[in-house]
């Protein structure tokens, strides 16, 4: 897909004082998006920098939540050799800064007027001691659940709204021989299912409490013990081969009529708008249950490194047009997400990107908007690790609830030490 745009996007870059002719430098890129959507998406971004001249030397590192990619990027800036920008979700942009890996592209936003037009709850992320280190490319939401509406008609189902609900209509699908739940066994996708049964069955004051904060009591809490119990539940209303399956193909399981739910974040909408299926009619998407009235957030980053010379035009060139109206536009149309920048006009995007957009409203003004553990917005790298270990498990045994949140509790404040 052509944004379209690349005529006002390079005046801005030219405004700016970047060099966007032929001599500029490529950008190497390192990102985790590789599905189908995901790379169509990204299409978006190359061919707006082909438009300014600028090369991308692509470095795609495969597996859904970016543990691959985190890796890798690990290696290349130990060998002194990082990308010229990397794809990083919020805590993981902190950390990178923390550690004076990042440049600097204050300049930029500044110019720009980025922090006016943003959310605070994503300034927060990409700026770091005062300056700004990377640009946010969206704003996805993890708890929404993605339901076969062909399935739900002939099998006279309603949408469930709470996990009470969930568990009765899973039960009915089940006894006519339909799967539930797709699902892949990753731990971040087990951690994604557990992030909605955490806010779903504690609300938003109970999931910022055990989950953003921490606090070993809320984690060691009856509350905890039942949402345990509620994943060993979906546990079994999730097919026999889930384990190691990739993200996009249990998606493809509910386009294909295989399963009738899967608890996912918004980048599925890729998915079905490639199989020529209308988000919102033929797939419904409703929040996770119990999750209505608040939002869990995750935001992509390009977060830039320390580079100079054509480099940094390049970089710069990179940055102002990922922050642009016109390519967020066109790019989160692609992708499934909405725009970070407030100013964007989404009328023409689906009936589920318009109900994110409300309810992203009404959360933040009910505090309710909130990082995502499972996509790198809640937690340190270190503290997210062993949670996910402890839920995948659980989850992939007969741990008891108890059982798992005394592990719970333990693996946090061992990796909080």
């Amino acid at each position: 897909m052509a944004l379209g745009k690349s005529a006002r996007l390079l005046a801005t870059v030219a405004a700016c004082g970047l060099a966007t002719g032929a001599s500029a430098a490529d950008v190497e890129v390192l990102h985790w998006w590789t599905a189908g959507g995901e790379a169509a998406a990204l299409n978006v971004l190359k061919e707006d920098l082909a438009g300014q001249s600028v090369g991308w030397e692509d470095m795609p590192v495969a597996g859904g939540g970016g543990a691959a990619a985190t890796t890798t990027l690990k290696a290349r800036v130990a060998a002194g050799n990082p990308p010229t920008a990397a794809q990083l979700l919020g805590m993981s942009v902190r950390e990178w800064a923390q550690e004076g890996s990042l440049g600097d592209i204050t300049a930029l936003a500044d110019e720009g007027n980025w922090a006016d037009v943003l959310p605070q709850a994503v300034v927060d992320f990409a700026t770091y001691d005062g300056k700004w280190v990377a640009a946010p490319v969206n704003i996805h939401r993890p708890n929404w659940l993605w339901i076969n509406a062909a399935i739900f008609e002939e099998n006279g189902l309603t949408p469930p709204t709470t996990w009470e609900e969930f568990n009765t209509v899973a039960a009915a699908l089940q006894e006519k021989g339909i799967t539930p739940l797709a699902h892949g066994g990753q731990p971040w996708q087990d951690a994604t299912v557990f992030d909605d049964v955490v806010l779903g069955l504690g609300g938003a004051d109970f999931y910022r409490k055990a989950i953003i904060e921490a606090d070993l009591d809320a984690l060691g809490s009856d509350t905890m013990v039942q949402v345990f119990d509620q994943m060993r539940t979906l546990r079994g209303y999730v097919d026999d081969n889930f384990s190691g399956r990739d993200w996009n193909l249990a998606t493809a399981m509910v386009l294909n009529g295989e399963a009738a739910m899967q608890l996912m974040g918004d980048w599925a909408k890729g998915e079905i708008i490639r199989a020529d299926m209308v988000p919102g009619e033929d797939i419904l998407c409703i929040p996770a249950p119990g999750t209505a009235g608040s939002y869990l957030f995750n935001t992509d980053f390009f977060a830039f490194f320390d580079v100079t010379g054509d480099m940094k035009a390049a970089q710069d060139a990179m940055a102002n047009s990922v922050i642009s109206p016109e390519f967020q536009h066109a790019f989160n149309k692609v992708k499934g997400s909405i725009p970070p920048r407030t100013d964007v006009d989404i009328s023409d995007y689906d009936a589920c990107a318009l109900k994110a957009k409300d309810d992203i409203a009404e959360a933040s003004a009910n505090d309710a908007l909130l990082g995502s553990l499972a996509h790198g917005h809640a937690q340190t790298s270190s503290v997210q690790r062993a949670i996910f270990d402890v839920v995948t498990e659980h989850f992939n045994s007969d741990m008891s609830s108890e059982d798992a949140v005394e592990e719970l509790v333990l693996a946090v404040e061992s990796a909080s030490i």
